[in-house]
């Protein structure tokens, strides 16, 4: 496996080592002596899985307690996959890093504890599978809205799909009035 620091600390990207022959491929997913080993120590306590059709954009998502750290990556189609720095003492404070995680890369994306998370579906469809570091928990859970100007992601939105949001997405608050960590 190697492990990519991104522009954020602490955010990884995680790409595999794939065995292909003619029958297919093989793929360790996980491994947590090479994940502790690069300094990803978590232990996960829930997998969850979703399936969105092509326009669909969910986050930026976290929650105040419970906080979840997540390993993100797309088994189905492609995502671009985003982190949101939320640690207020951290020199990256309210910037993000984006990138795309497909089931033909299978690369993975790290998103610590302390940040939002969100993604926006390329394909005609995607199926995302992540592990948390913690429970969900619906009285914790925050949103930010996707298109904070003051965070500014730079989402590859298809002007050809409509954009699907959900309607607890759709009522995000804004970074500046967001709940951060220290």
């Amino acid at each position: 496996m190697k492990f990519t620091e991104t522009s954020i600390k602490d955010v990884l990207v995680i790409e595999p080592t794939v065995f292909e022959d003619q029958r297919g491929f093989f793929m360790e997913a996980y491994h947590f002596q090479r994940y502790a080993e690069a300094g990803i120590s978590t232990v996960f306590v829930q997998d969850n899985q979703s399936l969105s059709i092509k326009g669909t954009l969910r986050g930026l998502h976290y929650q105040v307690a419970h906080v979840q750290g997540k390993l993100v990556r797309a088994v189905r189609g492609s995502i671009f996959d985003v982190a949101v720095d939320l640690r207020r003492s951290s020199p990256s404070f309210g910037k993000w890093v984006g990138v795309e995680l497909s089931a033909e890369n299978k690369n993975q994306l790290w998103v610590p504890p302390c940040f939002a998370h969100g993604f926006y579906v390329l394909s005609d469809q995607a199926e995302v599978l992540y592990k948390t570091s913690d429970y969900y928990d619906p009285q914790a859970e925050r949103c930010i809205m996707w298109n904070d100007p003051d965070i500014g992601i730079e989402w590859p939105i298809d002007p050809q799909a409509p954009l699907l949001l959900s309607s607890k997405d759709q009522a995000g608050v804004n970074f500046k009035q967001a709940e951060v960590f220290e």
